[in-house]
């Protein structure tokens, strides 16, 4: 059984992260950043971070804005956004952006597989996999792929100066290996939770459609930040991923 207490915290925890990613929406609707699809990353970034990402968006999110960026460029200086940002905060806003990406496939999935059950079993569910959880995983891979590398093409195309092919290239590049740390360090997460948390300490299924999957979600994606975040590191220091 699912106790009182767990029900709540996850519930303030939810309305936390949603009311976080307005605040940040409302604020870019006034201020918005110079590359566009950061609009969309630092948002979907708050649905799971709430009031971490509230803090780095107004810190460092919004020394990126259209207006800051055109400024220097009419000075002919650096950006303020690489000027006074940390590398271990360019660091966290490079995991962060491709974490947008797998958040906005992870909900798509789990919701496309929980309103049309069909999807998890043409990806191996009562086929290859007992467990539909699993198959899911893979639609989850697959979207979160996709909606990341996307995130990486709009942005790294841009500020490259690139051709089409050549910012998918890159883009692939970019954020292949970091989608990938970020996806292990989210299944690895939920596996815990479905197995362990709730099936053996509580005796209760894990369902989507409960404020408590999304709860261990948020937590899941903060798991995956962590994974995600020494791959950032080295892809950025290596230079094969820009810096934010």
């Amino acid at each position: 059984m699912i106790p009182h207490w767990l029900h709540y915290l996850s519930i303030f925890f939810l309305v936390l992260g949603f009311l976080s990613a307005l605040i940040i929406a409302g604020d870019e609707f006034l201020n918005p950043q110079h590359m566009w699809i950061m609009n969309v990353v630092w948002p979907a970034v708050a649905l799971f971070a709430s009031v971490i990402a509230l803090w780095a968006y107004f810190a460092y999110g919004r020394l990126a804005t259209h207006e800051k960026m055109h400024v220097a460029m009419e000075r002919n200086e650096e950006p303020p956004s690489r000027r006074e940002t940390p590398f271990p905060m360019m660091v966290a806003k490079g995991a962060a952006h491709c974490g947008s990406g797998c958040t906005l496939g992870d909900i798509v999935a789990e919701w496309l597989a929980f309103f049309v059950p069909a999807v998890a079993i043409w990806f191996g569910w009562q086929t290859i996999f007992a467990e539909k959880m699993f198959a899911v995983w893979i639609l989850d891979f697959v979207l979160a792929f996709a909606f990341g590398i996307a995130f990486q093409y709009f942005t790294i195309k841009p500020m490259r100066g690139l051709s089409p092919l050549e910012g998918l290239v890159q883009a692939l590049k970019a954020d292949t290996l970091s989608l990938t740390a970020w996806q292990v360090g989210m299944y690895g997460f939920m596996a815990l939770a479905h197995f362990w948390i709730f099936k053996h300490l509580l005796g209760a299924e894990l369902q989507v459609a409960s404020v408590e999957f999304w709860f261990m979600m948020q937590v899941a994606m903060l798991c995956g930040f962590a994974t995600a975040y020494p791959v950032n590191w080295w892809l950025i220091r290596a230079g094969i991923k820009e810096k934010m």
